[in-house]
């Protein structure tokens, strides 16, 4: 029986975390070709996962550039892709989410006239410019789709609200609960050094992320002085934020936040580290900043506090 050969393609940490379950299981299928492309849209976090999942590309586009903007990585990546497509002449390619990267790899797929599966599909906010650009990339890959993969019921929905075929799409939860499980182990010491000094059983974690380019400026700002409050306001309350290596994000985040001892400003962790950040038995917040409005933030914050 020929193996069927699938093209995994993506180019950031999120989607790499998303993918590595998957990968590692079509790579241990005796029906699958399992084949591996990033574009390396982020260099450096994207490494890191691809060494804890221990993930070896067999095609890297390496495109990352300083000061990228959109446009350059859509083009840089779409024109590497279709020469990635031609050589490996996959019968399926998989894309994951919504980035830059899984939007051109989609177009790729539709211009070489292939199969194309989205796995976290259907997720929707109906809002054009929030999330920027990523609520665009998700419809578009959305039309290119042939196969669905859902996370929820409500993306299940989101695609049947867009006339999307039902036997085209598949309930299938989110992968990231299965690259969590498959991280956690006990006795685990941080790598990032601070962590381990942080008194998880006597004082109160914050773990946030704000980095999303519609915060960029003024709302991150906003929100970076908002944690500042809690933090002067609440003497249990620690707060960790790996800050995202992006210059607008790294100048407003150490600006306002970098000289508070109970704000821990970090480089991005490995995945290991921030998945053990999430775990039940530590008392922690995740903020995942992606909405326009610091009202929502801080009300979480604070409700959190008086805790």
């Amino acid at each position: 029986m020929e193996k069927l050969r699938v093209l995994s393609i993506f180019g950031t940490r999120p989607e790499a975390v998303k993918m590595a379950p998957l990968v590692k299981t079509l790579s241990a299928s005796p029906l699958v070709d399992s084949l591996v492309c990033i574009t390396a849209q982020h260099r450096e976090m994207l490494d890191s996962v691809l060494g804890i999942f221990d993930i070896t590309p067999d095609y890297d586009l390496d495109i990352m550039t300083k000061d990228q903007d959109l446009a350059q990585i859509t083009t840089r990546a779409l024109n590497g892709l279709m020469g990635v497509i031609a050589d490996a002449k996959p019968d399926l390619v998989l894309v994951h989410g919504d980035t830059t990267t899984t939007m051109a790899a989609s177009l790729a797929a539709v211009y070489a006239k292939l199969p194309l599966g989205h796995v976290e599909a259907g997720l929707r906010t109906h809002e054009k410019f929030a999330p920027f650009p990523e609520e665009i990339n998700r419809r578009i890959v959305g039309v290119c789709a042939d196969l669905h993969f859902a996370p929820t019921w409500t993306a299940r929905d989101n695609l049947f609200s867009e006339n999307v075929r039902g036997d085209t799409i598949y309930v299938t939860g989110n992968t990231e609960i299965d690259a969590a499980a498959s991280l956690t182990r006990p006795s685990y010491r941080f790598k990032e050094g601070i962590l381990n000094e942080l008194d998880f059983a006597g004082k109160r974690i914050i773990t946030m992320t704000a980095h999303r380019r519609e915060n960029h400026g003024k709302p991150l700002e906003d929100i970076c002085r908002a944690v500042l409050r809690i933090a002067q306001d609440f003497e249990d309350v620690h707060i960790v934020y790996p800050v995202h290596l992006s210059p607008a994000v790294q100048d407003v985040a150490y600006k306002i936040l970098g000289n508070h001892p109970r704000v821990h400003l970090t480089d991005p962790v490995d995945v290991g580290d921030l998945q053990i950040l999430w775990q039940g038995h530590i008392l922690c917040l995740l903020i995942l900043v992606g909405c326009k409005r610091v009202l929502r933030i801080t009300m979480y914050l604070w409700w959190f506090c008086e805790m």
